[in-house]
């Protein structure tokens, strides 16, 4: 069994995505035994508020509970950070200036593997504080790909999906939805279309669209699991 670094996780972003990064990790890592997965220490913290409350100015800012989340997982013992939370990278300065350890960031991974398709425009499925702060638009930018977002019409509509989801809804009208507007997408021009909130991934697959979709949530758990040192399957 060789040796591994051990993961912290900033969860609860919600408590659906933080138990579908754990459920791939533990699917995509090669392990034998027990001893062959990665120790995860996952803070499944639910308190941290609402991003985007915040983005609407109906509440607090996330940064200091992200920050002190970051913190207590490296002082329990965890040797880098990850977050399943696309929208909450609005605050990564915060989480790295109170950590000494690495923190991979889920925005940056993604768009990397965006870039290494050759799009040259890229559909962004994510919720408004994320399209607020411009995230997925930099990142894409940077890379030479053009991101394509959703109208105002169907990003509401695509909200109402996001808290129906958060609610534990995932019933087929719901995955339905969300199909129509990823295609959406793909009918102005998107040739890949990224899954850029954890949410999505529990109700959209890469059969319900014709192109590419680069799951946020496989990009971290790929990420997390080769740079701990643990094997892929």
């Amino acid at each position: 069994m060789s040796e591994t670094k051990s993961v912290g996780v900033i969860g609860g972003l919600g408590p659906a995505a933080t138990l579908d990064f754990f459920d791939r990790i533990l699917k995509r890592t090669k392990a034998l035994h027990d001893q062959d997965h990665l120790r995860l220490i996952i803070d499944n913290n639910t308190k941290i508020p609402d991003r985007n409350a915040y983005q609407r100015g109906d509440g607090p800012s996330p940064g200091p509970a992200l920050a002190a989340a970051a913190h207590a997982l490296e002082t329990v013992g965890a040797e880098f950070i990850v977050m399943a939370c696309n929208t909450a990278h609005a605050w990564e300065a915060d989480i790295r200036a109170a950590i000494s350890v690495p923190f991979i960031s889920i925005i940056e991974e993604t768009t990397k593997v965006v870039a290494d398709l050759k799009p040259e425009r890229a559909g962004v499925l994510a919720v408004d504080a994320c399209l607020a702060s411009s995230l997925y638009q930099d990142a894409l930018k940077k890379a030479g790909v053009a991101p394509v977002l959703l109208n105002a019409d169907s990003q509401r509509t695509f909200m109402e999906l996001i808290y129906r989801i958060k609610s534990g809804d995932t019933r087929d009208m719901v995955r339905r939805s969300m199909t129509t507007l990823a295609r959406k997408l793909e009918a102005q021009g998107a040739e890949v279309i990224i899954a850029g909130c954890t949410e999505v991934p529990l109700v959209l697959t890469a059969d319900d669209i014709d192109n590419e979709l680069v799951n946020s949530t496989d990009v971290l758990v790929e990420r997390t699991i080769c740079f701990a040192g643990g094997e892929l399957k």
